[in-house]
């Protein structure tokens, strides 16, 4: 777990290097991105009373993915060691599955999030406990989307020229997910291997 954790941290720098070169000195309002997601997450899970709504769990892991993205980088932000952060990171993520209910935990997230400004990690676990997601499972799902982050940038997603539906219609993600799903996670090429399989996918 130590070690996996330490690739994404290394991912999340190496993602936020290639956007912005001094990223670290830019301020950021990480936290912001963090609580809009929250937002989005139940919208995805459902929380109107007035009609039916089924949780849409695809899109709800893929919401805690990007806010598992923006709470790294504020970790990162203020970490002096990344060794320590990690052996804290891990110390810190119980993952709780003692049946939270998952539109309270969110709220519970996102209020802590605002009060601080920061990133709790234990809220956060919390939140992956009632979502019933497992680290292995964040892990493969994070690469997966740091990968396509890179890919996005490397077609051209700041410039405006990435094309996010593909040839068949679908969106990018639906692809990544797709591809997650028939690698091996616990190869040691996996990043190389989801940047080449939709690399052969995207529309030339």
């Amino acid at each position: 777990m130590n070690s996996q954790i330490k690739t994404m941290l290394e991912m999340q720098d190496a993602m936020n290097s290639k956007v912005t070169k001094d990223w670290r000195g830019q301020n950021y309002a990480w936290y912001r991105a963090i609580w809009i997601e929250c937002g989005e997450l139940l919208d995805h899970y459902g929380w109107k009373w007035w009609k039916k709504q089924e949780p849409d769990m695809e899109q709800v892991v893929l919401e805690l993915i990007d806010i598992w993205h923006f709470g790294l980088s504020i970790l990162l932000v203020s970490a002096k060691n990344s060794d320590e952060l990690a052996a804290q990171i891990e110390a810190d993520l119980v993952i709780d599955a003692s049946g939270a209910d998952f539109r309270e935990a969110v709220e519970v997230f996102a209020e802590k999030t605002l009060a601080t400004k920061s990133f709790s990690v234990a809220s956060f676990g919390v939140l992956m406990g009632a979502a019933g997601l497992t680290f292995e499972q964040l892990y493969a799902s994070y690469v997966g989307k740091n990968v396509l982050n890179f890919f996005r940038q490397d077609k051209g997603y700041k410039e405006g020229n990435y094309i996010k539906n593909w040839d068949d219609g679908r969106e990018d993600n639906e692809h990544l997910a797709e591809i997650v799903q028939q690698l091996d996670t616990s190869r040691a090429d996996f990043r190389d291997a989801v940047y080449n399989a939709l690399d052969s996918r995207y529309p030339k």
